[in-house]
């Protein structure tokens, strides 16, 4: 999980992981790891989720987090412009440290749509990319298990699951 401080990255592991949801803001210090089983063609797949402390920036970043990694989420608050810039750096760093693994953006916070500050535009630039962005809430769970799956299934595709 990478992105920048209070995007929803710990709030979608839980919803991922836990079926749960909480409004209490706690800051990652460093890197919280979990996993799930999931299926993917009828195959199981262990996820190991590093939940990594949000940075200001990608020089904030910590490479030896993201040594080994076979993927990743990149997530953006839609409500916060700025985060998706940070993003869009932190990607860069990533690819940098560990090549051209499966990713996919997460645009957090689907449940306050009408507060985004991120638009159509934005998002098109992305997705002309190649890149997969998913709209997910992990208040209302909307996106969440898809984002995982659509992650497993590019690692399995990839080999890397």
């Amino acid at each position: 999980m990478l992105g920048t401080f209070a995007v929803g990255k710990t709030s979608l592991v839980r919803r991922f992981v836990e079926s749960i949801y909480s409004n209490k803001y706690h800051t990652t210090v460093g890197v919280k790891v979990d996993k799930k089983i999931v299926k993917v063609d009828s195959k199981e797949i262990a996820l190991l989720l590093w939940d990594i402390e949000g940075t200001e920036s990608e020089h904030d970043f910590r490479k030896s987090y993201l040594r080994g990694a076979a993927g990743y989420l990149l997530v953006v608050d839609g409500t916060r412009r700025d985060t998706l810039y940070k993003a869009l750096a932190l990607q860069s760093r990533a690819e940098e440290t560990i090549g051209p693994v499966p990713f996919l953006m997460l645009m957090n916070k689907s449940d306050l749509a009408d507060l985004w500050q991120i638009d159509k535009r934005e998002r098109e630039a992305l997705e002309q990319r190649n890149w997969t962005v998913i709209d997910t809430s992990a208040k209302t769970g909307h996106g969440v298990e898809e984002a995982f799956l659509v992650l497993a299934e590019k690692l399995m595709e990839e080999g890397n699951g």
